[in-house]
């Protein structure tokens, strides 16, 4: 299949990375599977037995009057522990390599239908200068971005650092959740290969 690039001749790119079916349920999956083993799982409270004190029983089992109570760090006690506190836990899924390739492929097949998918030849600019990359991307129409080429050029990323919708990505460095994040997904000629090499 045929791929139009700006300004430039169109390019025949790989009918399996760029035209394939999109595959919801899959996309879903490596999404999900992404944001999950990006969280910390640290979060911890302490039970009753975690909780410093309450060793010795506040007062006698019987003849007091009161209720009877054990120890001062009873879950219903101020100051007492928690009831079913929270435990560090990992909550990374498991994605085989195979499956992630097809909803990558899945992903990008989708942003060439819907027409969020924009190739340029080469996207660089001279210097790092935020005001340069936006007047280059209002240019072209663009405004909730990423941008994606074969290694990362250091002036690009120190130029979109600043702009809170515009995100320089390597081809290595893309993932399921930055490609459907943006609205539209700039990307090179030899981005473009490289996925083709990767995921084909």
């Amino acid at each position: 299949m045929q791929l139009n690039v700006n300004d430039a001749q169109a390019i025949e790119v790989s009918e399996l990375t760029f035209g394939g079916e999109f595959n919801e349920t899959l996309v879903h999956q490596a999404v999900v599977a992404y944001m999950a083993g990006g969280r910390q799982g640290s979060k911890q409270q302490k039970t009753r037995s975690d909780v410093r004190g309450g060793g010795k029983r506040p007062w006698r089992q019987k003849g007091t009057g009161r209720a009877r109570a054990g120890t001062i760090r009873s879950p219903i006690w101020r100051g007492g522990g928690t009831t079913f506190a929270a435990r560090p836990q990992d909550h990374s899924q498991k994605l085989n390599k195979k499956m992630y390739r097809a909803a990558m492929r899945s992903i990008l097949a989708e942003l060439v239908r819907t027409d969020r998918l924009v190739v340029v030849q080469d996207f660089a600019v001279e210097a790092p200068k935020t005001k340069d990359l936006l007047n280059k991307l209002n240019g072209m129409g663009l405004t909730d971005v990423l941008i994606v080429s074969e290694g990362v050029d250091q002036n690009l990323y120190l130029a979109a650092r600043n702009l809170p919708h515009v995100d320089v990505r390597d081809v290595q460095g893309s993932d399921p959740v930055s490609l459907i994040a943006y609205d539209k997904v700039l990307i090179t000629v030899s981005a473009v290969k490289k996925f083709e090499e990767l995921l084909g």
